[in-house]
């Protein structure tokens, strides 16, 4: 074989084994991303929503997988039913399944704190969805909305609503809170009481109940477990029978739509109806048969987090996570879990009232018209 041709055959060799090499690489690498930012076009994702029997996580998960696949990733999404030893247990299942990163909403923010480090020492990245995970550092980054600011919107309208700025009242007032496990039910209530608690003070707003915690550091003694409408149902039903004798009340803080839905039922149960004498409900999730409500006169409002909204920053953040680029926050102060400041993403709310139900939620295709019964 002569000297030329042995080149050239020794060229032909080396093209070859180049575009082998780069069919390997490629083969492995791109897609979703992944260390390094080489990529991995099916890593698994763990979500854990706390239940699926609340309209608003049922929304939140079924979004949030449904962002995922559609940027490539495998998902294994979990609803523990409101109890924290299957999520707890849930969430050990998805961990050995190797996910590269774990969303969770927790149930209670306070519980996780032994199973995360576990998926921690794995290497696994944990985002908090919406209720913050305390007293514990693996957690990575937390996204949610501006929960102060929840609170702080409830407050405003009940007092735009009654005036009381310049009405000297007084007017019955009677305020709940969230489940006192949960950590943003805080905000929530915190929030509004900087709104009313100046009312208080001044005898504008009363409290028949006695129900008006001394400060926001007693709110959890107005909480209603786990956020579940029938135990808010028989708590107004109980201040109504016992403290409303030849009385209407004229405004409620319910800190979300469920407890909304059960204050509405107590007060159907004791002759209110929807006119001059229904009182002021504010509200938090626009669940549709709130929204349904408000449209009906038996609800004044409620705080809308669009939460496809938090499902896209969500996605988007796991992706700078398995991608190795840098996560997007806007919060490096706020949220302090005991152990750490979480770096986190924050999506202002919106209050929604009869009149912007068309603009807000129906032209936005949160709802159909049908849906709303327009």
């Amino acid at each position: 074989m002569s000297s030329k041709v042995k080149k050239v055959l020794g060229t032909l060799l080396g093209m070859l084994l180049f575009l082998t090499l780069g069919a390997c690489s490629s083969e492995r690498g791109g897609g979703s991303g992944g260390e390094g930012g080489t990529g991995e076009t099916d890593a698994l994702i763990g979500i854990s929503m706390p239940t699926k029997s609340l309209e608003r996580w049922s929304r939140d998960g079924a979004n949030l997988e449904k962002n995922l696949k559609e940027m490539g990733y495998r998902t294994s999404l979990q609803y523990a039913d409101n109890k924290v030893e299957q999520q707890i247990s849930q969430i050990q299942n998805i961990v050995n399944e190797g996910p590269k990163v774990l969303v969770v909403a927790a149930i209670d923010g306070s519980a996780l704190a032994p199973v995360l480090d576990q998926a921690a020492g794995k290497g696994v990245k944990v985002i908090a969805y919406d209720r913050l995970i305390r007293d514990t550092e693996s957690v990575d980054y937390y996204a949610t909305f501006d929960n102060y600011r929840v609170g702080q919107l409830q407050g405003e309208f009940i007092v735009k609503a009654l005036k009381l700025e310049s009405e000297a009242g007084p007017f019955n007032f009677e305020p709940f809170s969230g489940s006192p496990d949960d950590n943003n039910a805080r905000y929530f209530f915190e929030g509004a009481w900087d709104q009313l608690k100046p009312y208080l003070d001044q005898k504008k707003l009363e409290v028949p109940s006695g129900k008006a915690p001394a400060s926001v550091d007693n709110w959890q003694s107005i909480g209603i477990q786990a956020w579940m409408a029938p135990a808010a149902q028989s708590e107004m039903e109980n201040r109504l029978n016992s403290f409303y004798q030849g009385k209407k009340v004229q405004a409620v803080l319910a800190p979300n739509d469920a407890l909304a839905l059960g204050i509405t039922q107590a007060l159907e149960a004791n002759g209110y109806s929807a006119g001059d004498d229904w009182p002021i409900i504010t509200g938090q999730d626009a669940d549709q048969a709130n929204i349904r409500n408000i449209l009906d006169g038996k609800q004044a409002m409620t705080v809308w987090k669009d939460t496809r909204e938090l499902g896209d920053q969500v996605a988007k953040m796991v992706d700078q996570i398995v991608k190795g680029d840098d996560v997007e926050v806007n919060d490096t102060e706020t949220y302090d879990n005991g152990r750490k400041v979480v770096p986190s993403f924050l999506i202002d709310p919106q209050v929604i009232t009869k009149d912007n139900v068309q603009e807000k939620l129906v032209d936005s295709g949160y709802y159909s018209a049908s849906d709303l019964g327009l």
